[in-house]
């Protein structure tokens, strides 16, 4: 047995002795960076390095992740596209193993670009690269760096090669296990999520025949009963004889008084205000319609520069946010007695945000938690996929509802929120 410079310079017995090794401590590792850990001091009993990092390819062979010991870089800190790696070549296969001299200085390496960049950072200028395999497949590589140059001859590439070998399948099983693992809780996300708008769906249909039976109710008490009263006085005034306009009038006020209702339950029941003049300009009507009614001195806001994403939405979808922003309203200024309401509309690269703010005393009040008024809330944005928060002010002064909903390219990703708009 012999060695060259600390490093293991044929393959006899105390090569062997360090790739049983590190057979026995992968043994029991369970995850990429804990196995790196475990076989990076054999590893460097066979090739001497500084940093040391298997770079596997994920399963759709377009991105790599690094695990790393030694030198701490920021190839193990992110997801990387293969395109961009410095050992692209290796990985899909158009060549058997890269050495470098010195990469700092090596036409291969480039400094400006961002996947390259580490080498440079940290002075990584002897460098050994070696695939790792299974069926023929390239599933990542072995890298072996040390801040000298020349450090590294075809010796160190034919024991990193030893190393990649019985690496090899351990980090494929790895691989194996987190694509299972990953796979079982996608599944398991999407049934939640199905369960979550089955769940939401029944509770908004129920919802929405207790807003049917409120609606007949309301025409059956209130205005049935006065067009009752109305055209009672019609006949009896028939059979009078001759009309005359003063005894009409009040059957005249009569029917504006119901046309006014009506108008008042058609509006609940679909938000016309929003469908001819767009989200922001409805959300203002109900802000001053609700603190009118109300007979408060309520100041309100609405705030934020992107009144125009929201117009832009599934009109669906945007009854849905409607309904949500009117039950925050309303919340407020029937149960919480604000000085000031805040409506803020936001657009963020890749969601829109809505916050209804009062200043009023919050929700300690468990009955008006548990109201179901803040659940349809929560079931309305469950239907399209949007995320609801309800906070109250750490003080006890005020509350704060949040929703915020994912859109790609300005157009809402929940598909499945019809049922919450109707």
């Amino acid at each position: 047995m012999t060695r060259r410079g600390g490093k293991v310079d044929s393959a006899p017995r105390e090569l062997i002795d360090h790739l049983f090794a590190i057979s026995r401590v992968m043994a029991g590792k369970l995850d990429f960076r804990s196995a790196i850990q475990a076989v990076a001091t054999e590893v460097a009993q066979i090739v001497p390095h500084d940093h040391l990092d298997v770079c596997i390819v994920r399963g759709d062979g377009r991105f790599h992740t690094a695990y790393e010991s030694g030198i701490q870089t920021e190839w193990s800190k992110s997801l990387d596209p293969v395109e961009q790696s410095p050992i692209r070549n290796l990985l899909e296969g158009e060549v058997d193993h890269i050495l470098s001299y010195d990469a700092c200085n090596d036409a291969r390496f480039c400094a400006e670009k961002p996947g390259h960049r580490p080498i440079f950072d940290h002075g990584l200028r002897s460098r050994i690269h070696v695939p790792m395999v299974v069926h023929g497949e390239v599933i990542g590589a072995l890298s072996c760096s040390l801040c000298s140059q020349g450090a590294y001859g075809p010796i160190d590439v034919r024991n990193a090669r030893y190393i990649a070998d019985l690496l090899s399948p351990y980090f494929f099983a790895l691989r194996a296990a987190e694509q299972a693992r990953l796979a079982s809780v996608v599944e398991a996300e999407a049934k939640a999520r199905e369960e979550g708008l089955r769940l939401g769906a029944l509770k908004l249909t129920e919802a929405l025949e207790g807003e049917r039976q409120r609606i007949g109710m309301d025409l059956h008490d209130q205005t049935l009963a006065d067009l009752t009263r109305l055209v009672r006085r019609l006949e009896r005034l028939a059979l009078s004889g001759p009309v005359s306009a003063d005894a009409l009038k009040p059957v005249v006020r009569g029917f504006h008084a119901c046309m006014e209702d009506l108008r008042q339950i058609i509006e609940e029941a679909q938000p016309s205000v929003l469908q001819l003049f767009g989200f922001a300009h409805a959300v203002e009507n109900q802000l001053e319609r609700s603190i009118r009614d109300s007979g408060q001195a309520i100041d309100w806001q609405i705030s934020g520069d992107s009144r125009a994403a929201f117009d832009g939405l599934d009109p669906k979808v945007s009854i849905a946010l409607f309904r949500i922003v009117q039950e925050a309203i309303n919340n407020a200024v029937q149960h919480a007695e604000p000085k000031r309401i805040v409506v803020r509309l936001d657009k963020g690269r890749d969601h829109v945000g809505i916050a209804v703010i009062d200043d009023g005393k919050g929700t300690s009040d468990r009955r008006i938690r548990r109201g179901s008024g803040i659940e349809n809330m929560k079931t309305r944005a469950r239907l399209i996929s949007a995320r609801f928060a309800l906070q109250d002010d750490p003080g006890g002064r005020g509350t704060k509802v949040t929703i915020v909903l994912p859109v790609r390219g300005g157009t809402e990703t929940a598909s499945d929120g019809k049922a919450a708009a109707e």
